[in-house]
């Protein structure tokens, strides 16, 4: 007899490890099927934003994933950027994401991605109704109008059986099985370009990088490159790093000379050690749809891309965010079928914008900006170009803004687009990410909001907010209220009352009461 969850996660990487702690603590049974049972240290997936961390303390672990840090405590993840080698004259360090720290109740973090998921998977072995299948593998998805059905493998081919759900999400990754079972494509941009990555231990690189400031990163511009980066990067300090580059077509573990092409991106001969060297293909994916009916995909499943700017895994991790509470809602009945449909036109936007416009945008500008200006050619032209592109530095973090204005089921002006374009603003405006204020408790507001709806009433009239409290109960929709005073501070704000949905992200604004408040509450939960 088929084994009955409510939600058949297929992919244990962080995304799929992400969404079943967030659908375990909100009470949902949920499998997760993944092939590999130990984790993979290779130092990727590094740079975590504010706004992911702000996931990983809601999920209760952010302590825990700061304290397995391997840089020292402190120690800058922001990075340099340098022209032809690490050695030369010309380089800078661009603001990243500092600029926009204010607006999240978070920081930054940077760790290898397999301490993320040690982290993640020991707050998922706590929660009793989810189930790990690790050394297991999804072999088939089907699904009808009352569920879906996997059939998993043991990896060693002892077992085989058939689970059973409502849904099933694929966090499987780019070649994603579920993607291709449910008929979704695939498509995006292509720079038909190999990539190296090699994991190598170097003293002699971490003395002469002595030169720069502390900082974590460096990206070497070349003008032979078209754009494509070389970029190391620090796992700890003193000694440990890992580096991208592009390399030949033909390139294989061995009949290339990877130690040569370190030494010419630095720019001087040194000693290393590798550890690993592995491949990737320089392109940006995005899927058509993030759902088929009951199939659902996240993470890499349904967007790829270089590891540009740190977008892929803090993506990822957003999407199960997202979804997990939608998930959740339609299973325990206050959320209705639109909820869910609203996951793919919520998020897929998002990726979209930030694919073409913050990554393959990003390439395409750096190698038009290499052919342009060379100091070779004209030293003083190059000078006054280097100069202004680092004025210009950071233009794209401020810019880079998630929201969902255009969302059917966020109660903003008509006429909105969801997009990652956008501007950072302690107002509160419907689908956009809520800033932190600290109330007058003391707390910040984030140490308010809880698992359900949260309503922020900054003195509002009672009237209102038992409005609030009635329109939330007759509609089994779970709100808690946060009520205080319109200064120190919250005024930024710009509204009285302010509906949070439970992925932090605006659902409603204003200053007194809706005249519909069963329509509003039907239309955020999708009913």
């Amino acid at each position: 007899m088929a084994r009955r969850f409510q939600v058949v996660i297929v992919g244990g990487g962080p995304v799929g490890v992400g969404l079943a702690v967030d659908l375990g603590l909100r009470g949902i049974t949920c499998a997760l099927v993944e092939r590999r049972t130990a984790l993979q240290n290779i130092p990727k997936g590094q740079n975590l934003s504010p706004r992911t961390l702000e996931h990983f303390y809601f999920w209760g672990i952010d302590d825990k994933l700061r304290a397995e840090r391997v840089l020292p405590k402190g120690y800058p993840i922001s990075g340099i950027t340098t022209y032809g080698t690490l050695m030369s004259e010309y380089w800078y360090p661009p603001p990243q994401r500092e600029l926009i720290r204010k607006f999240y109740f978070q920081d930054v973090e940077r760790l290898p991605q397999y301490l993320t998921e040690k982290v993640l998977r020991a707050r998922m072995a706590e929660l009793p109704n989810v189930t790990n299948l690790f050394g297991w593998t999804a072999e088939h998805v089907e699904q009808d109008a009352g569920g879906v059905r996997v059939t998993v493998a043991e990896s060693n081919g002892a077992q085989r059986e058939v689970l059973e759900a409502d849904y099933v999400v694929g966090c499987d990754g780019a070649n994603s099985l579920v993607r291709n079972q449910a008929g979704i494509e695939n498509g995006g941009v292509d720079f038909d370009q190999i990539m190296v990555l090699a994991v190598f231990r170097s003293k002699e690189l971490h003395e002469a990088l002595k030169r720069f400031p502390d900082r974590s990163t460096f990206n070497v511009m070349h003008p032979d490159l078209k754009g494509y980066w070389q970029f190391f990067g620090r796992v700890d300090v003193g000694e440990e790093f890992f580096f991208h580059a592009p390399v030949p077509a033909n390139t294989t573990k061995d009949n290339f000379d990877f130690l040569a092409l370190l030494q010419k991106a630095a720019g001087f001969k040194f000693a290393a050690e590798f550890d690993y060297v592995g491949f990737w293909d320089l392109r940006v994916t995005v899927a058509d749809t993030y759902q088929v009916d009951r199939v659902l995909i996240a993470g890499d499943a349904a967007h790829s891309h270089p590891p540009y700017g740190g977008f892929g895994l803090n993506s990822g991790l957003e999407d199960a965010t997202n979804l997990g509470w939608k998930l959740a809602a339609v299973l325990e009945g206050w959320g209705g079928a639109e909820l869910i449909r609203s996951y793919s036109e919520e998020r897929r936007p998002i990726f979209k914008e930030t694919g073409e416009d913050f990554i393959a945008a990003r390439i395409n500008a750096d190698a038009a900006w290499l052919e342009l200006h060379n100091p070779e050619r004209d030293k003083a032209e190059f000078e006054t170009a280097w100069a202004a592109r680092q004025s210009r530095a950071g233009g794209s973090v401020l810019s880079y803004e998630p929201h969902y204005e255009g969302s059917d089921v966020i109660a903003a002006p008509p006429g909105g687009k969801s997009g990652a374009h956008g501007t950072h603003s302690y107002a509160a405006r419907p689908g956009h990410h809520l800033a932190p204020q600290v109330l007058s408790s003391g707390k910040n507001v984030f140490e308010e909001l809880g698992l359900g709806f949260t309503l922020l009433a900054f003195d509002a009239s009672d009237a209102d907010v038992k409005a609030f409290e009635q329109a939330a109960a007759a509609a089994h929709v779970p709100m808690n209220v946060v009520r205080d005073t319109f200064k120190d501070g919250r005024e930024a704000f710009e509204r009285h009352l302010i509906l949070v949905r439970p992925d932090q992200y605006v659902a409603w604004t204003g200053d007194g009461k809706p005249a519909d408040l069963a329509a509003l509450f039907a239309q955020v939960t999708g009913r």
